[in-house]
């Protein structure tokens, strides 16, 4: 299992911080990257969807996307 890595991101214009284990951290990375845009807009679009803390909605994300892309 990995250990969450926390990382600084600017969400909505604020500094803050998120910690995810490594393997969520690269498949947002790589979203972000497909969809060309940076890590923090990517962050700051879950984060005006989000109901509960940051570090979750993100996790949820990725496994939604996931999700998506096995049944696309």
């Amino acid at each position: 299992m990995s250990t969450p890595v926390k990382r600084s991101v600017v969400v909505s214009g604020h500094r803050t911080s998120v910690s995810l284990e490594t393997p969520f951290w690269e498949v947002l990375t790589q979203i972000a990257t497909d969809q060309n845009m940076s890590l923090n807009v990517l962050i700051t679009e879950v984060d005006r969807q989000r109901d509960g803390n940051l570090s979750s909605a993100l996790r949820i994300y990725v496994l939604r996307r996931l999700q998506e892309d096995k049944t696309s």
